[in-house]
């Protein structure tokens, strides 16, 4: 049976377990703080590490913020600071990620084939029907999210870089520091805001909240959002380890 490391990395942290072919895990997940300044040499050496923890596997699922193609960072907003999300940008880091192959890095560390997309990605392929339009949002450190169509996964798009008003992103609109400083009422108020205005763009058929801040949103905005939106346990960023394989669609081989 074949078995692959699932590992979801966040701002603050990062998360892996072993998964077997149906997605079950097969070993307690075990988390540590997302170490800064973090440039890819550690960043590798962390999920080795981690990994090195867990039970062997035959493949590996990594999960990551930010823009990802093909395996290759673009832009990844978090780990190009010097001590965490919205700390100071370090131009050295900007450099180093900036068009870093992570999928071959990891693949070569591991010495297994590895798929690396972006995490809200990941988070997607676990909970997706594989029907219709489906959009995924992540509540967490900032917003993440993915699309999906006929349970293929599209190229990914930094709606969470989006102004939303105000000269302010979505990332900066919904995320963890704006939580906390609103309160939960008020959050969930203003994702409600945001969903209502994202319906129009997307016409999804399905929407789904994950990440770690979704189960706080309160019932009552959740009931206005409408039928057709969820939300879905933050296991799913490791849980979909397994199933982002058949759904990144003939345009990425990460076997190649």
């Amino acid at each position: 049976m074949e078995t692959t490391l699932a590992i979801d990395c966040g701002g603050g942290g990062i998360k892996a377990s072993v998964l077997d072919a149906a997605g079950t895990m097969r070993a307690r997940p075990l988390r540590v703080p997302t170490p800064y300044p973090l440039p890819p040499a550690l960043f590798v050496k962390t999920l080795l590490d981690l990994g090195g923890r867990l039970p062997p596997a035959d493949r590996l699922t990594v999960g990551m913020p930010g823009m990802i193609r093909h395996g290759v960072v673009v832009a990844t907003p978090h780990y190009v600071t010097r001590s965490g999300p919205r700390s100071r940008v370090d131009p050295d880091l900007v450099a180093e990620w900036s068009g870093y192959d992570a999928r071959s890095a990891l693949a070569d560390a591991f010495g297994i084939p590895a798929l690396v997309l972006n995490d809200a990605e990941v988070h997607g392929a676990g909970v997706v029907a594989g029907t219709g339009c489906e959009l995924v949002l992540t509540l967490g450190t900032g917003l993440g999210s993915a699309l999906f169509d006929g349970g293929v996964l599209a190229p990914h798009l930094e709606l969470s870089h989006a102004p939303v008003r105000w000269n302010t992103t979505y990332d900066t609109y919904v995320g963890e520091p704006e939580r906390r400083r609103l309160g939960d009422a008020f959050w969930s108020r203003r994702i409600r805001q945001v969903v209502d205005g994202l319906r129009p763009v997307f016409r999804w058929d399905r929407l789904y909240l994950g990440g770690g801040n979704s189960r706080l949103i309160r019932p009552d905005q959740l009931t206005r959002m409408g039928d057709d939106v969820v939300v879905v346990p933050n296991t799913a960023g490791i849980v979909g380890g397994v199933r982002a394989w058949e759904l990144v669609g003939d345009r990425y081989d990460p076997t190649s």
